[in-house]
């Protein structure tokens, strides 16, 4: 249920409206956009709670909202959300367009360095790397650990980088935070639910990627579960879905794009990478996600793809990252977005 309060409410009205729905055992949260306040209902709602809350002073209308994700929909807020990702400006959605890049893993300090350097005079504003892997195998390698988140907080100290990086566990949430300026919930992780809530408990950026079987009510329900511990500040990411075809890692679903825009407020970034497999279809899928309107895009990246211990297949080279930055400009401009 969605409470819009009127244009000349006060901050008491709205109290009001949420000490209401205390007393009735219920939760509301507020959302402040540029043409309304609105107070989402959290909670299994009764009948006569619309007309209750329909008399009370400040509200203009009261309505239910019939999708499952409530604080995700385009209901709670018609604006888009605009999530600012470190203190240097660095910002995605409602027009604002960020790329990710970097290695799938952090293996050691020069590899990070050397690819922090690249990204960033190719135009890149978030440095991404995996001190923790979830992988297929276990005998493959599976990150560094703290000493990865260690090697990343050096890089961006050098390079002014701001830098996301995947958190595996509930129980890493806290060491992760110490490190990251965006905390990265991986395919594999999308329906861990104790790990949604504890990101949501912080006041990062966290970056929801899709699973390989999700739907998009799944998906969007995995960013209800941050969203309902307060944290609003999250990012959507389509890396492709599980189908018959083989040729390809995935099938980059571009349909999610505009879809996702038309259901949620939330900002949808496209990862080209997973989303093949292959590099040399990683600039042209990372064109067509632009192209549809996807608020950024996260690519791997590494100084020597050949021998990298995670994901070589589909990493570019520092010039071939430069040059699928050359070729997405373009299309940024067309689409008339704030770069």
């Amino acid at each position: 249920m969605i409470v819009v309060m009127g244009r000349g409410a006060s901050n008491g009205d709205i109290e009001r409206v949420q000490r209401h729905l205390t007393e009735k055992g219920l939760r509301g949260q507020l959302n402040v956009g540029v043409e309304r306040r609105v107070v989402a209902v959290l909670g299994q709602v009764y009948p006569e709670l619309q007309d209750e809350l329909q008399l009370m002073r400040g509200v203009s209308e009261v309505f239910r909202v019939s999708k499952p994700y409530k604080l995700a929909s385009r209901e709670f807020s018609a604006e888009d959300t605009i999530v600012t990702i470190s203190d240097n400006g660095v910002k995605i959605g409602g027009g604002h367009f960020a790329v990710f890049a970097g290695p799938c893993a952090v293996e050691n300090e020069e590899q990070v360095l050397t690819t922090a350097r690249a990204v960033k005079a190719a135009g890149a504003q978030v440095l991404r790397g995996g001190a923790y892997k979830p992988r297929t195998s276990p005998y493959s390698f599976r990150g560094m650990g703290e000493d990865g988140l260690k090697i990343l907080a050096e890089a961006r100290q050098e390079t002014g980088l701001p830098i996301i990086t995947e958190v595996m566990s509930p129980n890493d949430v806290e060491m992760v935070y110490r490190y990251a300026d965006v905390l990265q919930v991986g395919a594999r992780n999308m329906q861990n639910f104790p790990l949604l809530d504890e990101v949501g408990k912080t006041d990062k950026p966290v970056m929801v990627k899709r699973g390989f079987a999700a739907t998009y009510e799944d998906w969007l329900l995995a960013a209800e579960y941050v969203m309902k511990e307060g944290n609003h500040q999250v990012i959507l990411t389509e890396r492709g879905i599980r189908t018959f075809e083989t040729y390809t890692r995935n099938t980059l679903d571009l349909n999610a794009i505009p879809v996702i825009h038309k259901l949620s407020h939330l900002p949808v970034v496209v990862d080209p990478s997973h989303g093949t497999g292959k590099w040399y279809l990683v600039t042209p899928l990372a064109m067509a996600g632009t192209a549809v309107g996807a608020d950024g895009l996260i690519v791997e990246v590494h100084p020597n793809p050949d021998v990298a211990k995670c994901d070589g297949a589909q990493s570019l080279t520092f010039e071939n990252f430069a040059n699928m930055m050359d070729q997405v400009r373009p299309i940024r401009a067309v689409i008339n977005r704030k770069a």
